[in-house]
Parts: structure tokens; sequence; C-alpha cells
């Protein structure tokens, strides 16, 4: 019988963010995760006694603040929660090799066919011996959800989160013959993939828990939703999933943004902000061992109309002055006529290859490549100093002042 396990980090970016700064975050009930007080960020996590005030994932600073102005608020402390995800990681491979990232603060884990390796004891048992080493490893608290597949397994940990209020223990467990009844405690909207959207559409026709769905009659379904998204409605409602937990996922994005707490209406201002998120997804691909051949730009402007642009390139990149030569030229087609002040931007890296070395962009590569092996060595030997010295050991310099719209930008070195 499979026995799939959804670990899931507890408040994860709150926890970090509170082990990290003892003295200060460490101590606040209240705790905002995502941003400096009067910042045009958005809320990435938030203490469960925050969250009774309203605040959500997702929600503006401004938002948050106004909901619970006592609030100590504090920007994502990145490189913590690289550091404690992996090492999280680290705990968990000790109990299975199949584990799949779902997130940095989830990981799926197949323990089929290891009752024996654990002495055919209860998987509860197995599951909370997991959260003990977790913990005293790492100091994260997590919550564990046990299924028959990865979909039961991610509701039940939700279940299993040891909320205020509730009697969840850190660990949920839902057996084969359980799923029917666990589904049909659930709303319809705690199910992934089922969205505000179609939500919206379920409620229309009187389809709000689980348990409707599966009393509605399959034709009626079908005439009210259309064949394709009944199927999957019904499908989920009754906890169905044949994914597999794939240890080796390959990651499909790597990307950074950067809301501004003003918006930007200088053209230099805006290529120089480019250009530092361009060499921090840079740095990020190299880290995770990768070469991309998309990179995609994103823009966000004062009205919130969102604009995304891409380019494919033949040969795959990696190196700051690639990367960025390509988000600037995207930049210029995009603004192209659109020179609203903007609020947020983005740089996105996908399609990707495992890195090369240097040396392997032979003569006949580097002729159709948009980087040469100088740049990649180059970014690799910034690599290296960071590594040793810090992130803001070296800096991008600093902008001429251009109106939006001006040409005369200087290419990224």
């Amino acid at each position: 019988m499979s026995r799939i396990l959804l670990v899931d980090a507890d408040a994860f970016f709150v926890a970090v963010a509170r082990a990290v700064d003892p003295a200060g975050a460490g101590v606040a009930r209240l705790l905002i995760v995502g941003g400096r007080p009067g910042s045009r960020g958005v809320v990435c996590s938030a203490s469960y006694e925050t969250r009774a005030f309203g605040v959500r994932s997702g929600m503006p600073i401004s938002q948050a603040m106004r909901l619970c102005p006592q609030a100590m608020c504090v920007p994502v402390p990145r490189t913590a929660c690289s550091d404690t995800s992996r090492a999280i990681r680290h705990v968990l491979d000790q109990f299975t090799p199949v584990v799949e990232a779902a997130s940095i603060d989830e990981w799926y884990l197949d323990l089929s066919g290891t009752e024996a390796l654990y002495g055919h004891e209860p998987v509860a048992v197995t599951a909370r011996r997991i959260r003990d080493t977790v913990v005293a490893k790492t100091g994260m608290r997590v919550s564990i959800g046990v299924g028959p597949n990865k979909l039961v397994a991610k509701l039940a940990a939700e279940r299993a989160k040891p909320k205020p209020g509730t009697q969840a223990t850190g660990v949920h467990v839902v057996g084969q013959a359980d799923v029917a009844a666990f589904m049909a405690t659930l709303e319809l909207g705690d199910i992934p993939s089922i969205g505000p959207k179609l939500q919206e559409k379920l409620k229309k026709v009187g389809l709000v828990g689980v348990r409707d769905v599966l009393e509605a009659d399959p034709e009626n379904l079908a005439r009210w939703l259309g064949r394709e998204t009944a199927y999957r409605v019904l499908s989920k409602s009754r906890g169905e999933s044949q994914a597999a937990v794939e240890p080796h996922a390959p990651v499909k994005q790597v990307s950074r943004e950067e809301t501004f707490d003003r918006d930007v209406a200088d053209a230099a201002a805006l290529r120089h902000e480019l250009l530092l998120l361009s060499h921090r997804v840079a740095a990020d691909l190299r880290h995770d061992g990768l070469e991309a051949h998309t990179v995609t730009v994103k823009v966000r402007d004062q009205r919130f109309v969102t604009r995304t642009i891409s380019r494919t390139f033949d040969e795959p990149i990696s190196s700051d002055a690639a990367v960025a030569a390509a988000a600037r030229d995207l930049l210029r087609e995009l603004r192209t006529g659109w020179t609203i002040p903007v609020r947020l931007a983005g740089v996105a890296l996908s399609r990707f290859t495992p890195a090369r070395d240097a040396e392997q962009l032979t003569m006949f590569d580097a002729a159709k490549s948009v980087e040469t092996p100088r740049d990649r060595a180059l970014s690799r030997a910034v690599d290296r100093v960071r590594e040793k010295f810090g992130d803001a050991s070296i800096r991008a310099g600093a902008p001429r002042a251009t109106p939006l719209g001006e040409k005369g930008a200087r290419k990224p070195r």
C-alpha cells in the first residue's frame, strides 16, 4: 500500500525570521514577514496570531499593517530560508531516498515498501519520529500529513497543523479506507487547483463543499462545468491522484522580482533595478547547477497592469552579463510606447539544462552564443567572492538618471 507523506514547515518564513533575529522578531507575537512598514511589498507569511486579524499571504504590506498596526514587519531572510530548507531536506533524506521538494518549505516523501525497515511500526509513529528529528536537528517545527497519494497527504498536512484553537498534534494520517470520509469534511476551496474563479463558478450551481460534488449527478456536473472540468473536480473530490513522488523533479523556473517603495519613473533607475534582479537570478541559477534557454521580464505599472515578455535562445546562458543584456533588451521592447511609472519588476529564467564549464563552450558555440567563456568565468569568480565575503561584497554601479521613454542606456558589463 502507498504511504505518502507531505512534510510542511510550520509558518516557515516566520520561524526563520525569528531564528535569525531572536531579540527582535524572535519575541514578536504579532509578526509579518515580507517587507518593512511603509514598503509596497506583499506579505510572504504571518504568525498565526497575526492571521487572526485577517492578514494573509499575498496581501499588500500596507493593507496588512492597517489590519494589524501593532505587528512587527520584517523583510524575508532569503539566505537563511534557503539554508534552513536545505537543512530540513538533509534530515528527510535520512528516512527515505524518495523525497521531492514541492517548494522551499514543503516536501513529499514516499515510504511505500519501507514497513520492514521501520519494524512494521504504524506510519503515524514514523511520522512523529521524523517530526521530532527535524526539530532536534534544525529547530524548525513541521506538520506531516499521511495518505495513499500526494493529494490526500497534502490535505492531511493542512489538518495536522497545530493552529490556535485546534486539537491538531502535527501529524494527521488518512488511510485508504478513510479517504471518502475525510474528503467529505472539506470545502472545495481546500483542494489545490480549485482556485477562486472555479470556486465562484461552482458556487453558482450550489457546489461549495466536497460533499456537494459527491452527491451531485455526474451528468449535471458535466452540463454545468463542461466534461473536462467536471471530471477533474469529481476526481479530486474523491481524493484521487496518480502523481508519483519524484525525488529528482526538475525545477521549472527561477525568478527574482521587486516591488518598489515608490513608483519608478526614471528609465535608467528601472534598467538598474532590472540589472540587479538579473544578477541575483543568474546567481540563483548557477547555485542550482543550471543554465537557461529562456529569459522573461515582468513589469507591473502603477495602475496594476502587468505585462511580460520572453526570449528563448538556441544556446543556454547563465552569466550575469548575458542574463542582464537579455533582460535589458526585453525591457526596451516591452516599454516601447508604454512609459507609465513602474511599481514592480521581475526577471525569470526557465527551460533549463545542466551547467557546463566555461571551457566547454567551444569556438563554434561561442560564435553563436550570446555569452562568452569569459562571461561565465567572470560570473563564477564573482560567486566565489560573494560566497566568501557576503552578497554585498560586489554590487552593480549606480545608474545615471534618464526619464522613462528616453534612449541611451549603457550596456551592462
